[in-house]
């Protein structure tokens, strides 16, 4: 199985901070920018080359051209699901919202005194509007698919692991080419869990903290091969952005 760990293009939260440094005014589940919708494109247009399989005898990446994708998998939060939507597009593939996908947190606001509140994330009809045709797990709550209090830091490596085991169930020892689209946060928690480390769930104020870079809509390709073993076989490609696309 081939895991493409994808991180959704630039929100309007993303592009508050950039300008700003604050989340004073942040919303508590963005949609995309312009630049963002160009970022999408972009990536849409790069998924989609035609797939030529690799040489067997090659234990590297390059000889391949396209990806070949069979699943793809998003966030059920809205910029995770309108990135997904172009690429869903492009490669006339289904679209499944996946809820272990979200960002650390969930759904929340920011109080009077900065502290987070969870608030109900989208219902089913709202999340639907966002790409035609999405795929909704049953288990969505009918009232909005986030049904609590803000996601404390250290739950969120638990749920990494929990997402691994998910897909080792849904996916292990198969030749699936499977995208998952989600975010930096959940990222960090997701390549500690898979190098058996904590180091990346630390607050970034903390000199021990770790951090592994993903920009919007970055790749980055970890292959789970039948004999148990792991290659990480990039992180963070964005080479098919121009320059000012890069966020």
């Amino acid at each position: 199985m081939e895991l493409y760990f994808i991180r959704h293009a630039q929100s309007n939260n993303n592009a508050l901070f950039a300008e700003t440094g604050s989340w004073a005014t942040r919303v508590p589940d963005p949609d995309i920018t312009g630049t963002g919708r160009a970022q999408a494109q972009h990536l849409a247009r790069y998924l989609a080359q035609p797939y030529v399989p690799p040489d067997p005898g090659l234990f590297v990446d390059a000889p391949q051209k396209g990806f070949g994708l069979t699943h793809l998998y998003a966030s059920p939060m809205r910029r995770a699901i309108v990135t997904a939507g172009y690429v869903a597009q492009a490669l006339a593939l289904p679209l499944t919202v996946w809820e272990t996908l979200h960002e650390r947190g969930g759904i929340f606001q920011l109080d009077e005194q900065d502290e987070p509140q969870g608030l109900p994330g989208a219902d089913r009809a709202t999340l639907a509007a966002y790409h035609p045709g999405l795929l909704l797990p049953e288990s969505l709550h009918p009232a909005g698919w986030w049904q609590s209090r803000h996601e404390p830091r250290q739950a969120v490596p638990g749920r990494a692991h929990r997402f691994l085991a998910e897909l080792h169930e849904r996916h292990g020892s198969s030749d699936d080419r499977v995208a998952v689209f989600s975010h930096a946060g959940f990222y960090q928690s997701v390549m500690g869990a898979l190098l058996d480390s904590p180091r990346p769930d630390t607050d970034w104020q903390d000199p021990e903290h770790v951090w592994f870079v993903l920009h919007n809509v970055g790749i980055s390709r970890i292959d789970f091969n039948a004999t148990g073993s792991l290659a990480i076989r990039y992180l963070n490609r964005v080479s098919f952005l121009p320059d000012e696309l890069v966020t």
